[in-house]
């Protein structure tokens, strides 16, 4: 079990104990939105209880965690609920981008999504769900969760952005986990496949994530011509035929991702 997903790469010679430990407690905690108690955490974190326990009562007194006053259990404070919403009004683009996502969905009555790279994973930063029209997708990701990019339109969009180098060192920490039988697995098979997204300017998650669902994406660029973010529309199989989805919708994800880079300063075309 990888107690600790946030945490990629070597780890460094001077890593702070107890903070990686409350990492740890809090990346499980985030697991569990039911909460755990004192001894099913302390045992997942692999640590005692005596020390779980101090380590818990620092983080709750400082509202990180927060303990149910019936059940005892442990769950997540809103104190991280705070922090993660000055992060993202720290991401300039991302109010910019904003009304450019309400009037994609509006126009497809789809859903839109738009991700950072983390590491190996598309970290979701907004959403604009196509509430009350009957052909709208409701999906159940969320602001801050995450998706492995490797099998995401969004996700590939932002790996083809690195050089091979850096591809290769962020895959060898993590692997291509398959997710559905069309999950890209092998390294070389990705590395054509990302020569085509940057030749082509867009990508395709044809089930590669989860079956049922399908999504086109393409790259935001900031003032110095560099991708920040990836946008995309998500659309069920069953409604929307890949035809449709490498075309019209391909034609509408680029034409906003790209107003969306000149807004925020784009010099290109």
């Amino acid at each position: 079990m990888d107690l600790n997903p946030a945490m990629k790469g070597a780890k460094p010679r001077n890593l702070v104990q107890s903070i990686e430990r409350v990492s740890m407690i809090l990346n499980t905690l985030s697991d569990c939105p039911q909460g755990l108690s004192l001894g099913d955490l302390s045992q997942k974190v692999n640590l005692s209880k005596g020390t779980t326990h101090r380590l818990l009562s620092s983080l709750v007194f400082l509202n990180y965690v927060r303990q149910d006053t019936e059940t005892k259990k442990y769950k997540l404070g809103f104190k991280l609920v705070e922090l993660g919403n000055r992060l993202l009004n720290q991401i300039d683009f991302r109010t910019e981008a904003r009304h450019f996502l309400v009037a994609l969905s509006e126009r497809t009555k789809e859903t839109v999504h738009m991700v950072v790279l983390d590491q190996n994973e598309a970290l979701y930063i907004d959403k604009v769900e196509a509430i009350g029209q009957p052909s709208g997708l409701r999906m159940g990701s969320m602001l801050g969760s995450r998706v492995p990019a490797h099998c995401s339109a969004v996700g590939k969009v932002l790996l083809a952005t690195l050089n091979e180098d850096e591809l290769a060192a962020l895959i060898n920490a993590t692997g291509l986990p398959r997710r559905t039988a069309n999950t890209i697995t092998v390294f070389s098979k990705l590395k054509e496949h990302l020569k085509l997204v940057r030749k082509n300017g867009y990508a395709i998650d044809g089930e590669e994530n989860e079956i049922g669902i399908q999504c086109v994406a393409a790259p935001i660029y900031d003032q110095r011509a560099e991708v920040v973010a990836a946008i995309s529309i998500s659309v069920p199989v069953s409604r929307v035929k890949l035809r449709l989805l490498k075309t019209e919708l391909k034609d509408r994800v680029m034409e906003t991702a790209l107003a969306i880079s000149k807004k925020i300063g784009y010099p290109g075309r």
